[in-house]
C-alpha cells in the first residue's frame, strides 16, 4: 500500500547501487536541458526564467511519483504552444507579463488537479482512444506554428504579438523588404551550426542546440550587438524558484477551463506515449494511471513554484536512457544541477541573443515534424489521411484545443463507422468438407436447407442495422428456416445486440426453424446469461462447435428434400 502511495519507495533501493550512472546520465541532462528551457519558455510567451523553473521543479515531482524510470518532465514545445496560444486569448504578455504569468500558473495548476483526478479515476487508459495519426497532425501542425511564430526573430520584423498563422504569413510577405539583415544571419547561421553539427559531428550531437547558441552568441557580438537591432534574453535572476500561490478564482477558472482541458490531456498524451515509447527498450512495465498522478501532481506543485505546465520530453528522456540513467533520481540529479546553474552562471544569459534562439526553435519545430510517419498514413489510409490532415490544418487555422478534438472525434467516428459494418460471410463446404467463404470459391456447394453464415464483428447498437437487414433479406426470401451463425469472429454483444438476437431467434422459430451458435465467446456470452437472454434463445441452441451444431441441425430438416438433395455436403448426408 505505501509503495503504491509512494512509488518511490519501489526504486529507491536500486538508486544506492545505480547513483553514478545516474548522477552521469543527471550532469548529461542538466546540459541538455539549458537552451531548451529558454526556447520553450519563450515559445510559451514567458521569460526565460521560468522555463528553468520548471525544468527544476517538475522532473523532480514526476520522477517520485510516476511509474518510469526513465521519463524526465519539464516544459516541451507542444505543450508551451498551447498554454501560450490559450493564455495569449486574454492577455497580451508584451503588455501586461505580470498578469500573463499568473493566468500560466493558474492553467497549470487547473490542469494539473485534472490530470491527478483522472489518475485516481484509473482512466489512464483513455490516452489508447486517441489515434497515432492524430498526434502525428497535432504535433506537425505545433511544429509549422512554433517555425513560423519565431519568424520575427529570424528577420527582425515587429510582427504583431497574438498573430494568426495567417497574419503571420501575410505579414513576412509584406514587410520582407524591412529585414534586420545583421538578425537574419544570425538567426541562420545558429540554425546552419545546429544542422551541421547534429548531422556530420556524432559526437557532439547531443549538445548541438548548446554548441549552435553559444556560437550565436558570438556572432552577435562580432555583428555589433544591440547597436544593429540584435535582442539578447537579457538577465536571469539568480534565485531558486519563488513560492507564490496561483490567483485561482472563479473567473479565471472559467475563463481557462477549456484551455485546461486541453493541455491536460495533450500533457497526459505526449507522457504515456514517451514513457511506453522508452519501455520497449528499457523493458519496464508503465502503470499508465500512476503515470497520470505524477504527471498531475507535478504541474500542481510546480503551480506554486512559478512553474508554468510540464510533460515528458521525448529528447530529454531519450538522453536519460541512452547516458546511462537507470533510476528516476537521474532526473533530480538533473534538477539539481540546474538549480546550480541557475544560481551561480545565470549571467552568462544575458549574452544569449534572441535570433539564435529563433533559429533554434525553427530546428525545433521542423523536428516535430514526422516525416516518416506522415508518409506512412498517406501510403496506408485514406481516413487516416482525413484525420491527420483535420488535426494538422485545424491548428494551423483553429484553435488548438479545436483541432485536438476534432481530430479525436473524427477517429473516433472513422473507428465507430468500421465496427458498425460487420463482415458477414456466407459460408460453404469444399469436397473436404471444409468450410469456404463463398465468395472466396465459385465451387463450394451449400446446403439447401440450412444457411451457414460467419459475422466478424461485435454486435452492438452501431452495428444492429447492417446485421439486422442481412437476416430480414435472409428471411423474406422465405427459402431457408435454418441458420447457423459461426460466432467465433464476435467479441462483444451489448444489451441492443442481445435483445435484437432474441427477438430474431423468435422469430425463426415461429416459422419452424430457428437461430443456432457455435464457438461464442464466453466472454460474448455474460450479456446473453445475465440478462436471461440465452434461455430465451434457447440453450440447445448454442454449441461448442460447427460439427456438434450441424450433427443435431441436421436431425430438423426435412428429410423429404434430403433424399432428393444433390449436393450432400455434410458427413451426415
Amino acid at each position: 500500500m505505501l509503495n503504491r502511495i509512494f512509488p518511490f519507495l519501489t526504486w529507491l533501493p536500486l538508486a544506492k547501487k545505480s547513483w553514478k550512472d545516474d548522477l552521469i546520465a543527471g550532469i548529461t541532462g542538466t546540459i541538455i536541458v539549458i537552451p531548451q528551457a529558454v526556447a520553450f519558455a519563450m515559445i510559451a510567451g514567458l521569460p526565460p526564467v521560468y522555463g528553468f523553473y520548471t525544468a527544476m521543479i517538475t522532473p523532480i515531482i514526476a520522477a517520485l511519483f510516476g511509474s518510469s524510470y526513465h521519463l524526465i518532465s519539464g516544459p516541451t514545445t507542444a505543450i508551451s504552444i498551447v498554454v501560450y496560444a490559450t493564455i495569449s486569448k486574454f492577455v497580451d504578455p508584451s503588455s501586461d507579463l505580470e498578469t500573463y504569468v499568473s493566468l500560466t500558473l493558474v492553467l497549470t495548476f487547473m490542469a494539473g488537479v485534472l490530470q491527478f483526478a483522472m489518475g485516481l479515476a484509473r482512466m489512464g487508459k483513455l490516452v489508447n482512444f486517441v489515434s497515432h495519426s492524430v498526434i502525428i497532425g497535432f504535433t506537425a501542425g505545433a511544429g509549422v506554428l512554433i517555425a513560423f511564430k519565431q519568424l520575427k526573430h529570424v528577420f527582425g520584423l515587429n510582427v504583431p504579438q497574438g498573430s494568426s498563422f495567417y497574419d503571420i504569413v501575410k505579414y513576412i510577405i509584406t514587410n520582407i523588404s524591412d529585414t534586420n539583415w545583421y538578425v537574419f544571419t544570425i538567426a541562420v547561421g545558429t540554425l546552419l551550426i545546429a544542422i551541421f553539427i547534429r548531422k556530420f559531428i556524432k559526437p557532439l550531437s547531443r549538445y548541438y542546440m548548446l554548441i549552435a547558441m553559444v556560437f550565436g552568441s558570438f556572432l552577435a557580438i562580432f555583428l555589433g550587438g544591440e547597436v544593429n537591432g540584435i535582442e539578447t534574453v537579457g538577465k536571469l535572476p539568480s534565485n531558486l524558484p519563488p513560492f507564490d500561490v496561483p490567483n485561482i478564482n472563479l473567473m479565471n477558472i472559467k475563463n481557462l477551463s477549456g484551455g485546461a482541458i486541453t493541455v491536460a490531456l495533450l500533457g497526459l498524451i505526449e507522457a504515456v506515449a514517451i514513457a511506453r515509447s522508452i519501455a520497449l527498450t528499457s523493458h519496464q512495465r508503465i502503470d499508465g494511471n500512476q503515470e497520470f498522478k505524477g504527471q498531475g501532481l507535478s504541474n500542481i506543485v510546480a503551480s506554486f513554484f512559478s512553474s508554468y505546465m510540464g510533460s515528458g520530453s521525448f529528447t530529454r528522456s531519450g538522453v536519460n536512457l541512452h547516458a546511462g540513467g537507470k533510476t528516476p533520481m537521474s532526473a533530480i540529479f538533473a534538477a539539481f544541477f540546474l538549480m546550480m546553474v541557475l544560481l551561480l552562471f545565470s549571467g552568462y544569459a544575458a549574452y544569449l541573443p534572441k535570433p539564435a534562439m529563433g533559429g533554434i526553435i525553427l530546428l525545433v519545430g521542423y523536428n516535430l515534424i514526422d516525416f516518416h510517419h506522415i508518409k506512412q498514413v498517406v501510403k496506408s489510409s485514406g481516413r487516416e489521411i482525413i484525420v491527420l490532415s483535420t488535426t494538422l490544418f485545424g491548428t494551423l487555422f483553429f484553435e488548438l484545443e479545436t483541432a485536438l478534438f476534432t481530430g479525436i472525434a473524427l477517429s473516433l467516428f472513422f473507428y465507430l463507422e468500421r465496427t458498425a459494418k460487420p463482415n458477414i460471410a456466407e459460408l460453404g463446404t469444399s469436397e473436404t468438407h471444409r468450410f469456404i467463404n463463398l465468395i472466396r470459391d465459385s465451387e463450394v456447394k451449400e446446403c439447401p436447407q440450412l444457411k451457414i453464415v460467419r459475422i466478424d464483428g461485435s454486435i452492438y447498437f452501431g452495428a444492429l442495422e447492417v446485421v439486422s437487414d442481412f437476416f430480414n433479406n435472409l428471411y423474406e426470401k422465405g427459402e431457408i428456416k435454418e441458420v447457423l451463425i459461426v460466432a467465433n469472429g464476435i467479441n462483444f454483444i451489448d444489451l441492443a445486440g442481445a435483445t435484437w438476437l432474441s427477438h430474431e431467434a423468435k422469430k425463426w422459430q415461429k416459422r419452424g426453424g430457428g437461430i443456432y451458435f457455435c464457438g461464442l465467446k464466453i466472454v460474448s456470452q455474460q450479456i446473453l446469461k445475465k440478462g436471461g437472454f440465452r434461455a430465451e434463445i434457447g440453450e440447445e441452441n448454442f454449441y461448442d462447435d460447427k460439427q456438434k451444431a450441424i450433427n443435431e441441425i441436421y436431425k430438423k430438416l426435412d428429410k423429404n428434400i434430403c433424399s432428393d438433395c444433390k449436393t450432400r455436403i455434410f458427413h451426415e448426408c
